[in-house]
C-alpha cells in the first residue's frame, strides 16, 4: 500500500510541476512530495526512537515516564523507494527529466525488485528510457547469463553452504574461539 501510496503521489506531482511555470506553486508541488515520502519514512523508521529518546531524556533527570512505543512493521524497502520516488520528482524540479506519461513504466522503475531490496538507488534519467526500448533475443547473453547464474548458485550452494558450517560454529559460541583460530 505505502509504495502505491507514495508512487501515485509522485507520478501526479511529476506531471503537475513539469505542466507548471510559476516557482511558487513549483515548489508547493515538491514540498508536498518531500512532505509525503520524508513523512512515511520517519514515521515508519523513527517513530520508536524518537519515543525512546523521549522518555531516557527525562531519566536524565530522574523523571520515569511510562511510555511504550508502537508496534510499527517496517515496510520492506521504504528507503530505497522514497528515495527513489524522490529523486524522479528532484530531477523534474530541477528540469533535469521530463515525466513520463506512462504510469505502468513509473510503478516498474518505483518497485524494480533488484535493486528495491539492496540498492543503489536509481535516478530515473537512467532507468526509465530502458523500459521502453525494445529489445531482440540474443542467444548470446541470454547463455551467458544462464552461466553466470549456475557459476554463482554453484558457489552458493558448494562453497558458501561448506564453509557456513564452519562459521556458524563461531558465531554459536564466539567465547569457544580465540582470535587467532577465527582467523
Amino acid at each position: 500500500f505505502l509504495i502505491a501510496f507514495s508512487s501515485i503521489v509522485d507520478f501526479i506531482v511529476g506531471q503537475k510541476l513539469y505542466k507548471e511555470e510559476n516557482n511558487a506553486k513549483r515548489k508547493h508541488y515538491l514540498m508536498i512530495s518531500l512532505f509525503v515520502n520524508l513523512g512515511l519514512l520517519v514515521y515508519f523508521k523513527y517513530t520508536n526512537f524518537f519515543i525512546e529518546t523521549f522518555v531516557d531524556s527525562f531519566r536524565i533527570f530522574g523523571k520515569e515516564l511510562e511510555v511504550s512505543t508502537l508496534n510499527i512493521i517496517l515496510p520492506v524497502g521504504i528507503s530505497f523507494y522514497t528515495f527513489q520516488t524522490l529523486s524522479y520528482t528532484i530531477d523534474i524540479y530541477r528540469k533535469q527529466l521530463e515525466p513520463t506519461k506512462d504510469a505502468l513504466s513509473f510503478f516498474t522503475f518505483v518497485a524494480f525488485f533488484p535493486q528495491l531490496v539492496a540498492g543503489p538507488i536509481e535516478r530515473a534519467s537512467h532507468l526509465l528510457p530502458q523500459f521502453y526500448k525494445t529489445y531482440k533475443f540474443n542467444y548470446n547473453q541470454v547463455k551467458s547469463g544462464l552461466l553466470l547464474m549456475a557459476f554463482g548458485l554453484f558457489k552458493k550452494m558448494v562453497i558458501a553452504d561448506r564453509v557456513a558450517v564452519l562459521v556458524n560454529q563461531v558465531y554459536n559460541n564466539p567465547s569457544d574461539y580465540y582470535g587467532f583460530d577465527v582467523i
